[in-house]
């Protein structure tokens, strides 16, 4: 039976069912920091700039359920991101380049791509989705478990996060005026990425030097503990 407007899930004990998704996510937050790491001890540039992750707060979940006529019964199967995971890149060319690495993994299998830097939401929303299909080891077996990995650049999800503050004090139905700017900003923050993906070579060079004439790390190490 299908929620209706108002109705909430009725799972009693949402830290128990929650578990296997924060186990994911923690998970895959090592393995993927941990391609960065192997970059770094080769001495090659990452393509990764970061990592964070997260589980949907059980508040959300509900609200989406909700919306999306989610039954109880077909939650893990139905949403996608309630574990999720986001990658960042310097440039729209590592964004693919991570993509392929994802795809020649063996522990996770890849369900679902969906390409929105070249073929944006009318939002102007643009970032890599892919949906995975995860295993966690618990004391009761082996659990298959939907994640979304998201892979932006740092510019695409700055957009992206003033926006999804934005759509919490809107409700999604955003002023025309506003929905423009934010259309134009979009408009903006990609073409700075185009820019900077143009004279790539000549930023990457300069990550690299010190006035002493030694190599350092082309970026920071920030990795998020979210």
């Amino acid at each position: 039976m299908e929620l209706k407007l108002g109705e909430v899930a009725m799972i009693e004990n949402w830290d128990q069912f929650l578990l296997p998704y924060q186990q994911a996510v923690s998970e895959l937050k090592v393995k993927l920091r941990g391609m960065r790491k192997q970059f770094e001890n080769q001495n090659q540039r990452s393509p990764i700039e970061f990592v964070t992750g997260r589980v949907k707060p059980v508040a959300s979940i509900k609200e989406k359920m909700t919306r999306r006529h989610v039954t109880e019964e077909r939650l893990e199967q139905d949403m996608q991101d309630i574990a999720g995971l986001r990658i960042m890149c310097q440039f729209v060319e590592d964004i693919y380049q991570v993509v392929d690495l994802l795809r020649q993994r063996t522990d996770l299998t890849i369900l679902e791509e969906r390409d929105y830097i070249h073929n944006e939401k009318p939002s102007g929303y643009r970032s890599y989705h892919i949906v995975v299909e995860y295993p966690v080891q618990l004391v009761t077996g082996e659990k298959k478990i939907l994640a979304e990995i998201q892979v932006r650049t740092l510019a695409m999800n700055f957009w992206a996060t003033i926006e999804h503050s934005l759509n919490y004090k809107y409700q999604g139905a955003f002023p025309e005026d506003l929905s423009q700017r934010l259309q134009r900003a979009a408009e903006a923050a990609f073409k700075l990425d185009t820019e900077m993906s143009e004279i790539r070579e000549e930023i990457q060079e300069a990550q690299h030097y010190t006035p002493q004439g030694n190599s350092a790390p082309a970026t920071p190490t920030h990795d998020k503990d979210d």
